[in-house]
């Protein structure tokens, strides 16, 4: 099987049947052989630490130039939380990208932040507060906005904003902001505008899955949507997968 791990960062699958493809800075700094000799000095922390985790199966390529494999050539296209920091018109271009180098049968996954689950959330704490008005309960309902809210106002990169003063600011130089760097969230997806989207692009059988359930063989074995315990990596997500359709 080929598998494509599309915008994977640094959660990406040593299993060999998967090519891990990104564009980031630590995977650039990882295929670059001077940068990499140097990059203890370049990196601290969990960045160094996750630099030197990962495995050989890595492609670095600006997904934006599309995706470098031929037409109906790959079994399996994978991509999580990349969707949503996608303006709506270039998301459709890329899942149909995604269409492109499927063979025919093959299978799209999809993990996305689950819109429908921040909402139902909120509301929920809606009524709380309006059956407790509790100091307590209405203090926390601020809380609630973040999800829906932070990713689509962030500023400054995550990373960069845990840095030391000088660090932090030649980052912000060198890199730009959240939205330059794309992490700013573009669109929210549920169940139900994410199915007509695959539709849209020419899947069929569009269906919600959980983190740990998949048509895909082997699938636990890949490590994608699990951490190294085996538990859910992002508890947030809603999973869908679709299949290309068949000539």
């Amino acid at each position: 099987m080929k598998i494509l791990n599309l915008g994977c960062g640094t959660k990406v699958s040593p299993h060999p049947d998967v090519v891990n493809i990104d564009w980031s800075i630590l995977l650039r700094i990882r295929s670059n052989f001077l940068l990499r000799a140097v990059a203890p000095i370049l990196l601290n922390g969990d960045r160094l630490r996750r630099f030197n985790s990962l495995p050989n199966n890595l492609m670095v390529h600006d997904l934006s130039r599309g995706i470098p494999f031929p037409a109906n050539s790959v079994d399996v296209v994978y991509h999580s939380h990349v969707l949503e920091h996608l303006d709506r018109g270039i998301a459709k271009e890329f899942v149909a990208e995604c269409a492109r180098v499927l063979r025919p049968g093959g299978i799209i996954r999809i993990a996305v932040p689950d819109y429908e689950r921040y909402c139902r959330t909120y509301l929920e704490h809606v009524e709380l507060c309006a059956v407790d008005g509790g100091h307590a309960t209405i203090a926390d309902h601020d809380a609630l906005f973040e999800p829906l809210l932070k990713m689509s106002v962030l500023r400054e990169a995550h990373g960069t904003s845990t840095q030391r003063p000088l660090r932090r600011f030649i980052e912000n130089l060198l890199l730009g902001d959240a939205r330059k760097r794309g992490e700013t969230h573009q669109w929210m997806y549920d169940r139900f505008n994410l199915s007509w989207l695959l539709q849209s692009c020419g899947f069929i059988q569009p269906a919600v899955r959980t983190f740990d359930t998949s048509n895909i063989p082997d699938w636990l074995n890949l490590r994608l949507d699990c951490d190294d315990a085996g538990d859910e990596y992002k508890p947030e997500s809603l999973y869908m997968e679709a299949v290309k359709v068949s000539m």
